[in-house]
């Protein structure tokens, strides 16, 4: 093929194509790009009566090119791109017109190497050896083979330049004393004796050379500088002399090497205790920690200590901290924590006593983080002491640092810590580790072995285990390292890794990103880790890399091909030096530093590049990030945080580089998953680099790898529908369309008919889909089916690409008929919409309790108790307001709620028949993007589930009776969303009796990150009503024996005869408790011996 083609555009994207030809708006223009769907094939592009024709291009076995063209034209061969095109030119050769007018390609950005970087430097090669294999942790000879094993590799090696003694002190080291070392590591002794006397050895003279030297240089040092105090740990890095140059360097280098031996001594020295060996993970443990809390009882405020012991698995109550531990909970006696958003502090522990009786304790702590690190503990030890064979929560540790070609500090824990600025860890949970680790870097100089190794020594250190590695990617100096707990070893499978080049003519690796996917269970995951482009005026440059790592970095399922990794993965998390920056101009330099000291960083958070082009959704659709508390990360001077470098003198002038949030953590998860951030912050005193290191922490939900227990012969089929579904697609393409539907719960992909088009003046088309299509789940339990996800892909039949991608979770579909509405994607671009209706049907059986579930965030009303009437809708912005991690209730610049989330459901209650919706309905029907509960739930209609919700007198919360009419309880059940982005329902033009959008309602309710509690299975034709949301009241139940009443003000309507038997909370829903009764659930019966008022009466007292 010749080298310049001024027709051939090579890989742009179909988008592209069609504003390139849009723009030339002549009929017969034409341009030739590759095939998004066979590899080595093209698409020819024709612009007739402004819309796009496309035909494949094929290659046949003797690579000669044909055209799909018209059928009854003959076809016809050619051996090169340029003589097919000059043959077309031609008419009547089967193309809706004949090819005239060859579109160019457009001037590429400006690809210059900026000057104000160096030029990349190449990393070290890695050094290769094989790993000692791991022994029996008691076994003796394990010690015999470690010993043997570096016996003989020191026989390999040239001793000639080491002194005789030296040599003997080593062989002997390697010949009893390692055993030695081993032996005392087993036993918690981490001080390696051998290894110490070895060193001591070897560095004898040294020792007494600097002795002898140390005074001289102290001396001198304090002439040259009074203020500093004296010792060499001070020593400024660079002496102006060549000879303090290269001798600070030699004892740098030393200092190094020194560390690094004894690393790597306590590495070899804990695989050799066995497979298995977590590094005393089980016996060094996490410690007690003590809190201090205020409790409130009638108005009196009381100071008492709660002390969280993970390990035996106790809560205590303690009125001091030196007081008896008499009174505590073990963990299965903790049933839920309950936090409260409107004061930060506050915690809720809910507990059973061992009479069976349900408590609520209600604590204040000192500050918000205390209370995180109070939860998390709890959380670990639930974790720690559950039952289940399978986790299914996790937390991920995220960590990006651009490392500026310069080695590490000695020390680096804060970073794997989470400790500095921003939304930071609490102390009391330094100890607790996270399951998988990802680091990225980014001109990072040293070696992956080198590398993997420091990271897994901090980590050892930090929490003694010895994490095993997933995967690890080099790209140039670009990095990524994953980690795992060694317990997760056999849960993790199919691991993929991958890099794509986009620094100058996308051949150069100084710029580009690298990936690692893998599954974890039955969940999938993706890390990407890029370095984009510098320069603050090069952003549109930063959103090219971005398209073109989309679209090239190859990880995940092989048979999700037309999908990007945006939509392979259940949780994307894209980390790395976006170098997206503040976009003010350079005479603004000192107003930002002020505003930076005064950290006031919302102004500057709003001229942020990366946040402008998401909200305009040109780059990171859908994706989400944590809100940024902490000082921008780039460009400090190096050895300090105190000032940053933002001015630098080059030839051609004066290179500003503002200061800016280059360092970035985002994310991208399915529909209805649980994922929380529970820290996002950087660190300050990392200080070797420019940058600095930024980290983000992640609660995230995880499948099991599912083995149904029912019987395959007699449970029932299950079944997914989709119906009455309509695509709307933003492209001028003249082809047809058909859907795709894709999942790990289906035992093949399966295709609908084609659709009918309907095309509109303002360019885009609407696909009507009418056919019912039914998809077979290879297992139909609802533990495992309501965890899978739908992934839809719109195709054109002419060359079967790709226009339009999306995701649909069969949650949403778990109590009813449920109507959907999602934005479809290609390639990160919005390419248009596609509405309609989803029905499940799944055998008997009831989900289990999620771990993820033992911690709610109670929404309190912003709304008086006592008003009874007046306009609602005024109050629901506030109420509306999407808390993205209820773990964290700053406030401050909320960028992970710039742009929708792409989706959302809308149960119904009854099911449509197929074909009675009319085309255009989804016109008519206002669908709820942003609308969702504080932790992204989807507002539901109470009378198909069960609200999570803990009704609290004190807040004068509001709540429904109990036997309120079901027509008017539909008005105010469900909350309206925001205006700005919704509109009012309409009955359908083919469904005139199809009920208008729930009016708003307002009430106090606790909810978690994901979904409602999992109910029993419905059916399409006989949905089970509901049962009504019970109403706890302080003064009733198993408190009203040891708990005076409330102040009479305190409560929320009149007073009503109090039952004389003691409330029982273990009926409701509203506790995840082992212990819950199946009678509790809306979709099971009632009790057998109750009827459903009289039981309602019973449970609770109902708020007019």
């Amino acid at each position: 093929m010749p080298s310049y083609l001024p027709w051939y555009h090579g890989n742009i994207t179909r988008t592209k194509a069609e504003d390139l030809l849009s723009k030339a708006a002549r009929d017969g223009s034409f341009l030739i790009r590759d095939s998004e769907s066979i590899q080595g094939a093209y698409a020819l592009c024709v612009l007739y009566q402004n819309c796009v024709y496309t035909y494949r291009i094929l290659p046949n076995e003797d690579k000669k090119l044909s055209v799909q063209a018209s059928e009854g034209v003959p076809i016809r061969f050619f051996s090169a791109l340029p003589e097919l095109v000059e043959a077309y030119y031609s008419p009547s050769m089967g193309l809706v017109t004949h090819l005239q007018f060859p579109v160019q390609k457009e001037e590429d950005l400006d690809d210059e190497q900026d000057p104000n970087n160096n030029p990349p430097q190449l990393p070290p090669r890695n050094f290769t050896a094989n790993d000692v294999k791991d022994g029996d942790p008691k076994s003796e000879q394990a010690c015999m083979s470690l010993s043997e094993t570096y016996l003989q590799r020191l026989q390999h090696m040239d001793m000639s330049t080491i002194p005789e003694e030296h040599q003997k002190a080593i062989q002997e080291y390697f010949r009893t004393s390692i055993c030695f070392d081993a032996e005392q590591f087993q036993n918690s002794n981490s001080n390696l004796p051998g290894l110490k006397k070895l060193t001591t050895t070897i560095c004898k003279n040294l020792n007494s050379e600097i002795s002898r030297t140390l005074p001289a240089l102290e001396a001198f040092h304090r002439v040259l500088d009074q203020q500093l105090s004296p010792g060499i740990g001070q020593f400024p890095k660079q002496i102006s002399t060549d000879l303090g140059q290269s001798m600070s360097f030699r004892l740098e280098q030393l200092t190094k090497l020194l560390y690094s031996i004894e690393d790597k001594a306590k590495s070899a020295v804990l695989e050799s205790v066995g497979v298995g060996y977590d590094g005393g993970h089980r016996k060094s443990l996490i410690p007690p920690v003590m809190f201090e809390v205020k409790t409130e009882s009638l108005g009196i405020s009381t100071k008492t200590c709660l002390k969280v012991d993970v390990e035996s698995g106790k809560l205590y109550f303690k009125k001091s901290k030196d007081g008896p531990e008499d009174k505590y909970f073990v963990h299965n006696k903790i049933l839920q924590l309950v936090k409260s958003q409107k004061m930060h502090a506050k915690l809720v522990i809910v507990v059973e006593t061992e009479k069976e009786k349900i408590l609520r304790k209600e604590f204040v702590f000192e500050d918000t983080k205390k209370r995180e690190g109070c939860c998390q503990l709890l959380q670990q030890m639930k974790n720690k002491h559950s039952e289940k064979p399978e986790p299914d929560m996790i937390t991920v540790f995220v960590g990006t640092w651009n490392m500026g070609n310069a080695g590490p500090p000695h020390d680096i824990k804060s970073w794997f810590q989470c400790k500095g600025q921003g939304k930071t860890r609490d102390d009391t949970a330094d100890h607790i580790p996270h399951d998988i680790y990802v680091i990225g870097t980014q001109e990072d100089p040293l070696g992956e072995k080198e590398w993997a190794d420091t990271v897994k020594s901090v980590l050892r250190n930090i929490t003694n285990i010895s994490f095993k590695q997933v995967a690890i990617h080099t790209l140039w100096n670009i990095r990524i390292v994953v980690l795992a707990k060694p317990e997760h070893e056999n849960r993790i499978s199919h691991v993929f890794s991958d890099s794509v080049k986009t620094g100058i003519a996308n051949t150069l690796g100084n710029k580009g990103a690298v990936g690692v996917s893998f599954m974890f269970n039955g969940t999938s995951f993706g890390f990407v880790n890029s370095h984009l482009t510098s320069g603050s005026e090069k952003k549109l440059r930063r959103n090219q890399n971005f398209i073109s790592i989309l679209r090239f970095l190859n990880l995940g399922d092989k048979k999700l091909n037309p999908f990007d990794i945006t939509h392979q993965f259940t949780h994307l998390f894209w980390l790395g030096d976006l170098n997206y920056r503040i976009d003010l101009a350079s005479t603004e330099a000192e107003n930002i530093v002020m505003k930076i000291k005064q950290q006031q960083y919302q102004e500057l958070l709003s001229k942020d590049q990366l946040n402008i082009q998401r909200h305009d959704g040109i780059v990171f659709l859908h994706f989400v990030e944590e809100e940024i508390t902490f000082a921008p990360t780039y460009r400090f001077e190096r050895d300090t945080r105190e000032k940053y470098a933002y001015t630098k003198a080059k030839a051609t002038g004066t290179k500003y580089n503002l200061p800016s949030w280059c360092d970035r953590v985002l994310r991208k998860s399915y529909p209805l998953v649980h994922v929380v951030c529970q820290s996002y912050g950087c660190t300050n005193d990392i200080m070797t680099s420019d940058h600095s290191p930024v980290f983000a922490t992640f609660e995230v939900g995880v499948a099991s790898q599912f083995v149904s227990k029912q019987d395959p012969i007699s449970s029932s089929q299950g079944g997914i529908q989709f119906m009455n579904c309509m695509a709307t697609l933003l492209t001028k393409s003249k082809t047809k369309f058909f859907i795709e539907y894709h999942s790990s719960c289906l035992e093949k992909t399966v295709k609908t008919p084609e659709g009918e088009n309907t095309e509109y003046s303002d360019g885009s088309i609407k696909v009507w889909f009418g056919n019912q299509v039914e998809l077979v789940p290879i297992i139909s339990d609802p533990e495992y089916l309501l965890d899978q996800h739908i992934l839809i892909c719109v195709k054109s039949t002419d060359c079967d690409e790709s226009y339009g991608e999306g995701c649909v979770a069969l949650r949403a579909a778990q109590y009813c008929y449920t109507e959907f509405h999602v934005t479809l994607t290609h390639h990160g671009e919005k390419t248009g919409t596609l509405s309609g209706g989803i029905q499940l049907r799944t055998s008997e059986g009831k989900p289990t309790e999620k771990l993820y579930d033992f911690i709610k965030v109670e929404k309190d009303d912003s709304v008086s108790s006592k008003g009874k009437g007046g306009d609602v809708s005024k109050f629901l912005l506030p109420q509306a307001l999407d808390i993205t991690n209820p773990s964290y209730m700053g406030v401050c610049f909320k960028t992970g709620n710039m742009v929708d989330k792409g989706w959302s459901y809308m149960p119904k209650k009854s099911l449509p028949i197929a074909g009675q919706v009319s085309k255009d309905s989804s016109k008519k029907t206002g669908y709820d993007v942003g609308a969702c509960s504080p932790t992204g739930k989807p507002l539901i209609d109470a009378e198909e589930i069960m609200s999570e919700m803990f009704d609290n007198p004190l807040y004068g919360s509001v709540s429904k009776s109990c036997t309120r009419d079901k027509d008017h309880e539909q008005q105010k059940d469900l909350l309206t969303p925001p205006d700005a982005f919704i509109a009012l329902s309409k009955p359908a033009d083919g469904d005139p009796d199809r009920p208008p959008m729930p009016a708003p309602r307002n009430r106090s309710y606790t909810c978690s990150e994901t979904k409602p509690q999992p109910l029993g299975p419905i059916t399409p034709h006989h949905p089970i009503s509901a049962k009504k949301p019970v109403v706890p009241s302080r003064s009733e139940g198993a408190t009203a024996n040891n708990r005076p009443p409330l102040p009479f003000k305190t409560r929320p309507g009149p007073l009503e005869p109090q039952t004389a038997k003691p409330r029982d909370y273990r009926d409701s829903s509203e506790l995840p408790s082992k212990l819950r009764q199946p009678a509790a659930r809306p979709s099971q019966q009632q009790s057998k011996d109750m009827h459903p008022e009289t039981q309602a009466s019973k449970m609770g007292r109902s708020v007019k």
